[in-house]
């Protein structure tokens, strides 16, 4: 092989799978809510398939369970601090506090029509 051709070989990296969250005799259910938790953001967003590492069958039964324990209110539809005891709020001022704009006035041009 001359060096030209060389340059565009890729290297074989090992690639590191992590093991799924799902094992053989988890439960997908609504009511299994430990499972439920790792599958959602700090947010409350429900996290996509190819970040699960699910099988498409999964998702939809996970997708599912997740919208049924929030009807039930097991789960919030969007997560706070009470719910997450680690999260940060995201400014460090008091809610007390709160920025009011002034109005903002246009000046019309008005055009004479002859």
């Amino acid at each position: 092989m001359d060096k030209s051709k060389r340059l565009f070989v890729k290297s074989k990296k090992s690639i590191r799978r992590r093991s799924p969250l799902i094992q053989s005799g988890d439960q997908i259910d609504y009511k299994n809510l430990n499972l439920l938790f790792k599958l959602i953001t700090r947010e409350g967003k429900i996290l996509s398939r190819r970040v699960n590492k699910l099988t498409l069958k999964q998702q939809r039964f996970i997708t599912i369970a997740i919208k049924q324990a929030r009807i039930l209110s097991l789960l919030p539809f969007v997560n706070s601090s009470t719910f997450l005891p680690n999260a940060k709020k995201k400014y460090g001022k008091s809610e007390s506090i709160t920025r009011t704009r002034t109005p903002v006035l246009k000046k019309k041009i008005w055009k004479k029509s002859s």
